[in-house]
């Protein structure tokens, strides 16, 4: 068993002998939805700690985008705890680079790939910085923030 999952187990536990009832609920759903991961496909396996942190990526992106929803239609409280969720997920997951370093590693992936190729890497070379960029930031920044650095570099250029 990964040792992040295990560590969901402890504090879904401690959670419950301490009562509370947000973190709770949090971690069970979070556990469900892993281990409906574990089985999903054609043949159940015990998931990678990798694995169970972009499962737990992915519940967060959830409850951050039910909390707008929430908010969008009037439902300050529904959009609050879902918020509370996010944040007790996010204990999880790495710590995320700010701007200035998801910057630099846009900056890092273009020169690789400037090295590799022996010119500067335009717009068509996106997926090739986009792969060393990711694979830099190793989740620690969302898809969404790298490529628009990634953008940025590549348009400077």
């Amino acid at each position: 068993m990964s040792t992040l999952k295990e560590q969901l187990r402890t504090d879904l536990t401690a959670a419950m002998k301490s009562r509370d009832e947000l973190v709770r609920t949090t971690l069970r759903s979070a556990l469900t939805a892993i281990g409906n991961a574990e089985v999903a496909g054609s043949s159940a396996k015990e998931l990678s700690d990798d694995e169970v942190r972009s499962v737990i990526t992915k519940e967060t992106k959830r409850r951050a985008e039910s909390a707008e929803a929430f908010e969008g239609a009037g439902r300050a409280e529904q959009a609050e705890r879902e918020r509370a969720e996010g944040e007790v997920l996010a204990r999880y997951l790495p710590t995320q680079l700010s701007d200035d370093e998801v910057d630099q590693l846009a900056r890092d992936a273009v020169a690789a790939v400037e090295a590799e190729t022996g010119e500067k890497p335009g717009q068509r070379q996106m997926g090739q910085v986009m792969k060393k960029a990711n694979a830099a930031a190793e989740g620690r920044a969302e898809g969404g923030r790298v490529a628009a650095a990634v953008k940025k570099q590549l348009a400077a250029g």
